[in-house]
């Protein structure tokens, strides 16, 4: 078979990059798979993000972490991360 047609990634499972996760029992799980996520999407990985999280985009479970980085990103002028955090919430 032509290698055109074949995907050598294909199958790799998993996500492309350690996101450095507390364990899943850490009260602090849920605060940093928000800013996970939102730091993926910065960087076009929400798929990625969502994998090692176990949530998706805008859950609302994560809801009050995101509002917590929404208003940091707005003391800060961070726009970008402001938008990211505004879409989350929608």
């Amino acid at each position: 078979m032509s290698r055109a047609f074949v995907n050598e990634d294909a199958g790799s499972g998993g996500p492309r990059r350690d996101y450095h996760l507390p364990e899943r029992d850490d009260p602090e799980y849920d605060r940093v798979a928000a800013r996970v996520l939102l730091e993926a999407a910065r960087i076009g990985e929400t798929d990625s993000a969502e994998e090692a999280t176990g949530y998706r985009w805008g859950d609302p479970k994560l809801a009050k972490h995101v509002r917590v980085v929404l208003a940091a990103a707005e003391r800060e002028g961070d726009d970008r991360l402001e938008q990211l955090a505004r879409r989350f919430l929608r």
